[in-house]
């Protein structure tokens, strides 16, 4: 960070209570990181005053810090004065994402499936309390899909969700669900943790998990998990399609895309878990 006068900086890198008392020390690079996080967490723009209070910095501090962050092209500024995450950081990511090989390998067996099944192909990863997808293909058709790369769903109104966690000891599981599991748009998500991480298990050994109109209505997902050599699902590859193909067709796609998760897993050298 560029050497500015701050709150932070006047009172030697701490920060003061209401009462005066000294608190624990913040760097800046730790203050910039929240500032990220709190953005991208949120999905949304946000003003200054908004940000120092969720992070709970002085607001004199977090000014000075966005500015900088502005002026290095990390963050945005929009007319209304909110700021957003910045295009410095999407090169960032793209160079992040050339570097993984998984990725490459996924990517590859993404489109490949896409085209074999004629519909939309997603790779997904955890995190934290959600699923992400972290990459897409699109099918040929008209069927749209609303989740898009990026987005962040509650890890039990997903197919790959369930998957992502189904290597985690039952009580992990358990705790995870008790506080990660909520009602979806439809009201078909499954929310009991008990039965959360019984049927996470169950799919993780089945190399298969599928849910219908849980978390959209007549979309249904069948995803497979990509496991690690240790046996941990690190990551899914499923195929997104309107619920009635799935209930037509179940044995075509299981099979489609349990075929694509093991070439993957095959290429990476991990299938000695199997």
């Amino acid at each position: 960070m560029d050497a500015k006068t701050s709150d932070m900086e006047a009172t030697g890198g701490f920060e003061k209570s209401e009462k005066g008392n000294k608190r624990s020390r913040v760097s800046g690079i730790d203050r910039a990181l929240q500032v990220l996080d709190y953005l991208y967490e949120t999905g949304s723009p946000a003003g200054v005053y908004a940000i120092a209070k969720a992070i709970g910095a002085p607001l004199s501090t977090v000014y000075v810090i966005i500015d900088d962050l502005v002026e290095k092209n990390l963050l945005s500024r929009n007319s209304d004065s909110s700021v957003w995450l910045g295009a410095r950081l999407y090169h960032y990511g793209l160079a992040y994402a050339r570097s993984l090989d998984f990725l490459n390998v996924a990517n590859h067996e993404m489109h490949n499936l896409s085209r074999v099944s004629g519909e939309t192909v997603q790779v997904c990863g955890r995190d934290g309390d959600h699923m992400m997808v972290l990459a897409m293909a699109d099918g040929p058709g008209h069927f749209q899909v609303t989740s898009r790369v990026g987005t962040r769903v509650p890890l039990n109104w997903t197919a790959s969700g369930r998957l992502l966690v189904g290597h985690l000891s039952e009580k992990e599981r358990l705790d995870l669900f008790e506080h990660c599991a909520k009602s979806s748009p439809t009201g078909r998500a499954v929310i009991d943790p008990a039965v959360l991480s019984e049927s996470a298990s169950q799919a993780l050994q089945a190399r298969i998990s599928i849910q219908a109109g849980e978390s959209d209505y007549a979309v249904a997902c069948v995803a497979s998990p990509i496991c690690d050599d240790k046996g941990a699902c690190i990551a899914t590859i499923s195929i997104v399609l309107p619920e009635q193909k799935i209930a037509d067709h179940p044995e075509r796609y299981t099979a489609e895309v349990k075929a694509s998760a093991e070439r993957i897993e095959t290429v990476m050298g991990w299938r000695s878990h199997s």
